[in-house]
């Protein structure tokens, strides 16, 4: 059985050779047990009878066999990412070293960790609360700067902050209607309604917001799925190619050349776009063809954004048609971004038709963006219009986005309890009523941060108020 009194150790850098690696020791005995391995520059020196947070030169001996020369820092409890004692050893990077230097310390005490261990016990012993120990693993697989940033301000606690400041109304008012309940032959009142009503209208508020930000969220963590759709010989795998700066897809006159749908990922300015290159559409006997354009329609119905990607030449029909199809397959939640490529073989005055309010209004879009994907014009300024589909500001402005799926499963729950909190105080229903959904409202807030406790509410009346006195 594994204990929380036990004391850990893992390798806390990534696998592999490097200058250095770090094997981290957490737990009440992490100080003398790196004590036992541990010798020290200078021979009277003490581990145990050290400062917190200071560093000693040594060696990593096993009985009279030198390991390896390190640096050795100490972490003491409470004040260390686990609240416990830690020991972190920074050590030559061989993963020869790292595995004897962890031999070394489970034969004297140790035992390896599990994954996630030194999160947890950092939730344990009261760190950081759990959306914050899950912000730790996506600040560690952050791939862009836009995700760093989320989840670091995460990390920090301004979601946390914002769900406890939502739950400690609630709990006042919940502590006041329960109150009511244990006076209920008496008829009296203590939660002001009228301030109820206020409180929670603000909240459900709060809690759509946050809801609705999950779009944004789950886009910058996985990057935003952007996919290029059109005919056939419109310029799609040029383009992609183009943005990736390499020859990732087939390029060639011969129209239906892409049959599959091809990915990859680029960062653009701090933000991961997901592109997507697609089979072109048309009319086709070829039954392979066919199986292409309709993983086409499949990938337009899961992107965040649309490319979609016109020959500058191609009749207003034509073009009128593209652009209806791929509308109607779309749904309130997606961006389109019109692109007219090849305008480097457009005619005098071919590309200002374009701009026409009738192509705006059939789109509606007003980025229509003219390009040549082959002599790589103009890219910038679908770059630009990509940017700008991305709702930078509130990334900027370190607002609270949400990017975890239990997060926002949770979130989603809390604001349906909410909604049915709102209709109760508009028909009046009962006190008890209205507390079952407050609970359903605080059970779910609490299930993103690991505060659920039935005694809470108990604990809240006692603390407020002087029943019996």
């Amino acid at each position: 059985m594994l204990s929380e009194k036990d004391t850990i150790c893992a390798i806390s850098t990534a696998q592999g050779m490097g200058a250095i690696a770090v094997i981290r020791l957490s737990g009440n005995q992490s100080i003398a047990v790196c004590e036992k391995v541990f010798r020290p520059a200078k021979a009277d020196k003490k581990l145990m009878e050290q400062k917190a947070n200071t560093i000693h030169f040594g060696s990593i001996s096993d009985g009279d066999k030198d390991l390896d020369e390190v640096l050795v820092s100490i972490f003491r409890a409470p004040h260390s990412f686990t609240g416990e004692d830690i020991i972190e050893i920074a050590c030559h990077g061989a993963p020869y070293i790292q595995q004897q230097i962890l031999q070394l310390l489970t034969k004297n005490g140790a035992r390896l960790a599990t994954a996630g261990e030194f999160t947890q016990r950092a939730f344990i012993n009261g760190k950081m609360d759990l959306s914050q120990a899950e912000a730790v693993a996506d600040l560690i697989a952050s791939r862009s700067e836009a995700a760093r940033r989320v989840a670091l301000q995460q990390m920090r606690g301004g979601f946390s902050s914002e769900l406890i400041n939502l739950r400690m109304q609630l709990l006042n008012f919940i502590s006041l209607i329960e109150l009511e309940l244990d006076f209920s032959e008496e008829d009296v009142e203590f939660a002001n309604r009228n301030e109820l009503t206020k409180l929670v209208a603000e909240i459900e508020s709060v809690l759509k917001k946050l809801v609705n930000s999950f779009a944004l969220g789950n886009a910058i963590k996985n990057g935003i799925p952007v996919a290029i759709v059109g005919h056939t010989n419109a310029g799609k795998s040029t383009l992609l190619n183009t943005l990736l700066q390499e020859e990732r897809a087939i390029v060639s006159d011969i129209h239906g050349t892409t049959r599959d749908v091809i990915e990859d990922t680029i960062n653009i300015e701090g933000i991961s776009f997901r592109f997507i290159d697609t089979a072109g559409i048309r009319a086709t006997q070829d039954e392979i063809e066919n199986l292409g354009i309709e993983r086409t329609y499949a990938k337009i119905s899961k992107a965040t954004i649309i490319l979609l990607m016109l020959d500058v030449n191609d009749p207003d029909n034509k073009i009128h048609d593209a652009i209806t199809d791929v509308k109607k397959r779309m749904d309130d939640h997606q961006q389109l971004i019109v692109v007219i490529n090849k305008t480097d073989l457009a005619n005098d005055g071919v590309q200002e038709r374009f701009q026409k309010s009738s192509f705006k209004e059939l789109s509606g879009t007003d980025a229509i963006v003219p390009i040549s994907a082959k002599q790589q014009l103009n890219i910038d300024a679908l770059i630009a219009a990509l940017l700008k589909t991305v709702n930078l500001s509130a990334i900027d402005n370190d607002e609270v986005i949400v990017t975890n799926v239990r997060h926002y499963e949770a979130l989603q729950k809390s604001h349906e309890a909410i909604l049915r909190v709102v209709d109760g105080l508009q028909s009046g229903i009962t006190g008890d009523f209205l507390a079952q959904d407050i609970r359903e409202v605080l059970h779910f807030l609490g299930e993103i941060t690991g505060q659920i406790n039935t005694d809470e509410v108990l604990g809240n009346i006692f603390k407020n108020f002087c029943i019996g006195k």
